[in-house]
């Protein structure tokens, strides 16, 4: 008779009764210690200090909060706001009546065929990044799978009221849904306003549009390599353009250099050709690099204009170490040398066997070598993968527009950036939602939602007017960095 209350690998079958009301109450605590620890804190202050002082410390807790927030905005919405807003939403949102009701809606709750009752997947944690984004960690019942809340997805979404969903699986029995509620930039982003003077230019702040909280999103370009990530129609130009108006009185006074590479023909990069110390395209030949009078082919002045920028690094290098510097300081004999290339897989994918691994050699080097002699790189592409990008770990600074893949958002932004919130594949396919993307903030590395101002031909029209440099380039010379034409 002992044999029947054994399952086939011999261990004990559930007798199908209900844990008593008190297990299930003291299981819940101990799972949420704080709703014990906090009425016993305050408890203790009253008994111990008094109503008054318990009160007093309880408002000048709060006090500070508010201080904080309208004194150190940055750190408060990096540290404290995220946390609170956790809070707030799991206890809202997804605990409870609603949590129930919704999972309901969706048939996503199991009904135990012993004792009739229901089981509802339980919220482990959550954590929510950003005011529109919400990562909830699900543990789900037995009998579900991923795919058990993947086919209900759309449904699901739509019970939470969320705009996207995206269902992963973290570890078995264990999922993570990830929910962005609204789109934060309900109007246009302007053209980053172009600055008056170099002096109000701030290399490690460079203003190329809004974050998601309203303020201002910011990049160094001093020091750092940009690799930005996009779709056909995701909004690149604007991260191309607004750098520049960002920069514009530096290029002006020659303080900045900008070395640009558009294997796409320049119809993105034409407009601005007064502003480039260098350009090299591959529109038709008579608009090639050329030397001693020699019009080179269009690819090859392409690849001659990424040596010339490696020779001038190895120049500048030599100069510092000359003078026993380790950093370059940005003025007029040592500026600050950018090379953009407007979609790199044109180069390192589609110009041939020979270009793409010259490139690739060239790439590597000013990426490990370039940051302190002032030697920047900015590149545009469309497909991240290594066959495309085998460089793209070197690049310090990466932002991820709308994608086709969500496999790119990965290789874009690093390990786990979607699961964190970052769901740039869900990105629609509009106008409205142009230049939307995401980066990684550095220190809590959780996505930021982000969108690049709109430059229009007439934003560009106004740069080239205001900025086009109008000095004579610095003579060679032990100080200079300008180097003869390498082809």
């Amino acid at each position: 008779m002992a044999t029947r209350n054994l399952n086939a690998s011999g261990k004990k079958r559930p007798s199908g009764k209900k844990r008593g009301v008190e297990a299930r109450g003291a299981l819940w605590l101990a799972r949420h210690p704080g709703f014990l620890a906090t009425p016993a804190a305050v408890t203790t202050s009253v008994i111990e200090l008094g109503p008054v002082t318990t009160g007093g410390i309880a408002a000048g807790i709060l006090a500070s909060g508010l201080v904080w927030c309208r004194t150190d905005p940055d750190s408060y919405h990096r540290y404290a706001a995220p946390r609170l807003r956790a809070v707030r939403r799991r206890w809202t949102r997804y605990h409870g009546y609603a949590w129930r009701r919704n999972l309901d809606a969706c048939d996503l709750t199991v009904q135990d065929r012993r004792t009739g009752g229901w089981h509802v997947p339980r919220v482990v944690k959550v954590s929510s990044p950003s005011p529109s984004i919400d990562v909830i960690q699900v543990k789900i019942c037995r009998g579900q799978s991923v795919r058990t809340f993947q086919d209900q997805q759309e449904a699901l979404a739509s019970a939470l009221g969320a705009d996207v969903l995206a269902i992963e699986k973290t570890k078995p029995r264990l999922i993570t849904i990830t929910a962005v509620y609204g789109n934060p930039f309900d109007t246009i982003v302007p053209a980053v306003e172009i600055p008056d003077e170099p002096d109000e230019v701030d290399l490690s702040a460079i203003e190329l549009g809004d974050t998601e909280r309203g303020q201002a999103w910011t990049e160094p370009i001093l020091g750092h390599h940009w690799l930005v990530h996009g779709a056909t129609g995701s909004g690149k130009g604007g991260l191309l353009w607004n750098p520049l108006r960002a920069m514009g009185p530096m290029i002006r006074e020659g303080l900045v250099r900008i070395w640009m590479v558009d294997p796409k023909g320049g119809m993105e990069t034409e407009q601005g050709r007064p502003l480039f110390y260098r350009y090299a395209t591959s529109a038709d030949p008579d608009k090639a690099l050329e030397e001693d009078g020699e019009v080179i082919d269009e690819v090859d002045a392409m690849l001659a204009l990424i040596i010339e920028f490696r020779d001038a690094m190895k120049h500048r290098q030599e100069v510092l170490r000359a003078k026993g510097l380790r950093k370059v300081e940005v003025s007029r004999e040592t500026p600050l040398e950018v090379l953009m290339i407007d979609e790199l897989a044109m180069l390192t994918a589609l110009g041939g066997r020979q270009v793409t691994m010259q490139v690739n050699k060239l790439l590597g080097e000013i990426l490990t070598q370039g940051r302190a002699a002032g030697f920047s790189v900015a590149a545009y592409v469309q497909e991240p993968t290594k066959d495309i990008v085998p460089v793209r770990d070197l690049f310090t600074i990466r932002i991820c527009l709308r994608t086709t893949s969500a496999s790119y958002v990965e290789m874009v932004l690093g390990e786990n950036a979607r699961l964190r919130g970052a769901l740039a594949d869900e990105i629609p396919v509009t106008e409205d939602y142009a230049g939307i993307g995401y980066r990684v903030a550095e220190k809590t590395r959780t996505p930021i939602r982000v969108r690049a101002g709109l430059v229009t031909d007439d934003d560009i029209t106004e740069l080239v007017r205001t900025c086009t440099p109008t000095h004579e380039d610095p003579q060679d010379g032990p100080d200079g960095v300008v180097v003869p034409f390498a082809a």
